[in-house]
């Protein structure tokens, strides 16, 4: 009887969720074939383009009701999915002998980010949510540490939305204009991999900013190597990060029972999955050998490849469930934001690495 209960339900979902998931896949699917095929491109980032179609979709979609479920399901639980199989790219044994050098300037510019998110938040009176994103998504990682705070803040469509479009635009300038500032500074190699790993927030525009260095410099891939393994680094802090958001977030709920809180829900259960993906990467990639270390490797670059695609499916169903005349209408004060984190991690990055002797 119990068994034919979940039968139903799992029955009834699909049949009331599958034109809004199927929708995102579809919006999905060329959005991540357009980067795949058109050199340049990567910088902008399937992201971006899968919620712009998406806020357009939505406007000439009439049969909203219809699609609701599904994409509210794919803009949540997607999400955090796609966030629990991004711990497969990260190799912690590599992380740990490699990206320690780097941790004061790290530690350094996410916790300038943060400040001045809130200081704004305190001045001009930004969103607390928008504000709470944009300074997570400049410090860490873009678009993935956004996912990974909305589910535990409970932003809105629209506030994740505007967060990744604030983060794509400096995103763009930041990976056109480093390796140039870079040069005028005089920057080393190992200097120019510092600063776009720690001053550029999503990993495409590292990429691109570090490997327009190497080519321009004839290094190889010396510097986006570098320039990766600092930005996985950064990454890690994901972890801290939505702990803490997901304790203040408690705090300012209503007890559950009455006799305090409960505990559990403090604990967003797909960062543990995270974790964990991310310690069977390292272990397995410590002990095996051959073949078998080459599987492993093909089968975790895969689930990375996996984690990538539904990130621009979640953000497709985001943009769906997106106002794009509200998004416009208020983009003024996030932008404001991305502004001054963009130009304080920057700065805090180059006096951090003066200071440490890198530059």
């Amino acid at each position: 009887m119990a068994e034919n209960g979940v039968n139903m339900d799992i029955s009834g979902f699909l049949r009331s969720s599958w034109q809004g998931i199927l929708l995102s896949v579809v919006i999905a699917v060329p959005s991540w074939v357009l980067v795949k095929s058109i050199d340049g491109l990567e910088v902008v980032g399937a992201p971006i383009i899968a919620i712009v179609a998406g806020m357009v979709v939505s406007i000439l979609w009439k049969r909203h009701d219809c699609i609701k479920k599904g994409t509210s399901f794919t803009s949540k639980y997607v999400l955090q999915f796609s966030v629990v199989l991004l711990g497969f790219g990260l190799n912690l044994s590599v992380i740990g002998r490699v990206g320690l050098d780097s941790l004061p300037i790290i530690v350094s510019t996410i916790s300038t980010s943060l400040i001045v998110a809130y200081a704004l938040y305190r001045i001009i009176r930004t969103p607390a949510k928008t504000t709470t994103l944009v300074g997570i998504g400049s410090s860490i990682c873009g678009g993935s540490a956004i996912a990974a705070a909305a589910p535990v803040i409970k932003a809105d469509n629209d506030e994740i939305a505007q967060s990744i479009a604030v983060i794509f635009f400096f995103n763009v300038v930041a990976a056109i204009i480093f390796p140039t500032l870079g040069q005028m500074l005089g920057m080393s190699d190992e200097g120019f991999a510092l600063f776009a790993g720690t001053a550029i927030n999503d990993t495409s525009s590292v990429t691109a900013a570090a490997s327009t260095w190497d080519a321009i410099h004839g290094t190889g891939s010396a510097v986006l190597d570098q320039a990766t393994i600092v930005k996985l680094t950064r990454t890690l802090f994901i972890i801290p990060i939505v702990l803490v958001l997901s304790y203040i977030t408690l705090k300012k709920e209503p007890s559950s029972d009455g006799h305090g809180r409960n505990i559990r829900r403090a604990f967003p259960m797909f960062i543990l999955y995270f974790i964990l993906a991310s310690v069977i990467t390292t272990v397995c990639t410590s002990v095996l050998t051959g073949d078998a270390l080459e599987t492993a490797n093909g089968v975790f670059s895969s689930l990375k490849q996996v984690s990538a695609f539904l990130i621009v499916v979640a953000m497709a169903a985001i943009g769906l469930n997106t106002n794009l005349v509200e998004l416009v209408k208020t983009g003024g004060k996030p932008l404001t934001i991305g502004f001054f984190c963009w130009v304080s991690i920057a700065a805090v990055s180059l006096l951090m690495q003066h200071i440490m002797g890198f530059w």
